[in-house]
């Protein structure tokens, strides 16, 4: 297969982010409604500790994705900008406040995900539970999607994260098999695909997403692709890795636009009932066009 452009970052010199990595400053009336209910309802978004370039986008389209849980992370992966440490006490009162904010805000489609609780022995799965059966009361026309984390094989946690009626479930893989373990230090390959399964086998709607410009090859794509259909994966979001800070793993290439749009193609070929593919495509990423994505 013919290799399309990228432009490389070798150990020496960073180069300068292209001109189709440009984004919008958030502005906007809508912009500052959001930001006024995620203050006023001390919500966490991982627009905010997630440095999502869309952000401005998003909520200037009224919309956001709450993090739940709080918004210190039991994980150290290397290429995420939220906090690592010993998070503290989760807030019980907080489906009810997320669920309200859904409501004000008058979403259609709401997307909720949260940090990994790995010192909890349900891994938050009843927060889940609740947030997402709370949501469902309060806005029973909106529709939702779960970005869950890995719940290190802890399957009774993820079924009853599951089982609040959301209509989309995501797990992010982030990467390719090879670089797990300098990417997701904590997670395993094998374990996030089995996690995809046993969702899929729940009759769910699932998705993924995966990081490119991490040093991964188009065959390393391809065979990620592979293992995800093999395991049940309806949607798959692709998108260009953004350093969030000096301390985070380096960007080793910037993928151009239209290697995006042959990912888009290969993982329809391949099986994929959807594709997001794109530099500035992230998980929430037009997430209302996932709901309706046939399973």
């Amino acid at each position: 297969m013919i290799e399309l452009p990228v432009i490389s970052q070798d150990a020496t010199q960073r180069v300068k982010k292209p001109n189709w990595l440009r984004v919008k400053l958030p502005v906007g009336k809508e912009y500052a409604k959001v930001r006024q209910l995620v203050d006023t309802h001390k919500l966490h978004t991982i627009c905010e500790s997630g440095n999502c370039p869309n952000m401005g986008e998003c909520w200037g389209a009224g919309t956001a994705t709450f993090m739940i849980l709080g918004n210190v992370c039991t994980r150290s992966c290397t290429f995420c900008a939220v906090a690592t440490g010993r998070p503290p006490e989760y807030d019980e009162d907080e489906p009810r406040r997320v669920a309200e904010a859904i409501k004000l805000m008058e979403v259609k489609h709401a997307v909720i995900t949260s940090v990994n609780r790995d010192e909890l022995k349900d891994k938050g799965a009843e927060v889940w539970y609740q947030t997402v059966v709370q949501t469902k009361l309060a806005s029973p026309e909106t529709t939702i999607e779960t970005l869950i984390p890995d719940v290190k094989a802890n399957w009774d946690a993820l079924y009853r994260m599951v089982e609040g009626g959301q209509e989309v479930v995501s797990h992010n893989m982030e990467t390719v098999e090879s670089l797990y373990r300098r990417v997701r230090p904590q997670a395993k390959y094998e374990r996030s695909l089995e996690q995809t399964r046993r969702t899929k086998e729940l009759g769910k709607r699932t998705k993924s997403g995966i990081m490119l410009g991490l040093g991964e090859t188009q065959d390393q794509v391809f065979k990620a692709i592979d293992d995800l259909v093999a395991n049940g994966l309806d949607i798959l979001t692709l998108g260009q890795y953004l350093q969030p800070t000096k301390m985070h793993i380096e960007v080793a290439e910037f993928i151009h636009p239209e290697t995006f749009d042959m990912y888009r193609e290969e993982g329809l070929k391949r099986g994929l009932k959807y594709v997001e593919s794109g530099p500035l495509v992230r998980s929430s990423y037009h997430a209302e066009r996932h709901v309706n994505v046939p399973i």
